[in-house]
C-alpha cells in the first residue's frame, strides 16, 4: 500500500505551557506538554523545533526525526538541548518538517492530585 504525505511543512503552537508542579508517580504522572507528530509519507521526516519566549530569544534548534509511516510523541519537558524549556513559563513552539506531518500538542496536567488532559490543536502553515 503507497502512502501518501497528509499536512504541513510548517506547524505554530502559540499556547505552550508546561505545569510546574506535578503530584503521583513519575514520570506517568509528570505533567507535561506533549507533542504528536505523524508522518504519513514514504520518507522520514527531520523536523526541527524552534522555542519562542515572551521576554527572551527564541531557542533552537530542537531537531527530531519521525520515521516513514509512523507516530512519535515528544514531551517538551524533555527539550533540553540546546536549552531546557522552562517550566510554568509561557512559550510557543514553531515545528518544521522536510515532509508534510501532521501535529498537534497535549497537555497533561496532575498539579491538584487529580489527572486533566486538554489537546491544544496547531496551526498550518
Amino acid at each position: 500500500m503507497t502512502s501518501h504525505a497528509t499536512g504541513a511543512r510548517t506547524w505554530v503552537f502559540p499556547a505552550g505551557h508546561v505545569p510546574a508542579e506535578s503530584t503521583g508517580h513519575e514520570p506517568e504522572m509528570t505533567s507535561r506538554d506533549e507533542l504528536c507528530v505523524l508522518n504519513t509519507s514514504d520518507e522520514d521526516a527531520d523536523v526541527e523545533l524552534e522555542v519562542l519566549h515572551e521576554d527572551a530569544e527564541p531557542v533552537g534548534p530542537y531537531p527530531l526525526v519521525v520515521r516513514a509511516r509512523r507516530v512519535r510523541h515528544v514531551r517538551v519537558n524533555d527539550l533540553v538541548d540546546p536549552q531546557a524549556v522552562p517550566l510554568g513559563v509561557a512559550y510557543g513552539l514553531v515545528l518544521r518538517s522536510s515532509v508534510p506531518v501532521v501535529a498537534q500538542m497535549v497537555r497533561v496536567d496532575t498539579r491538584r492530585g487529580g489527572l486533566t488532559t486538554t489537546a491544544l490543536p496547531g496551526l498550518p502553515v
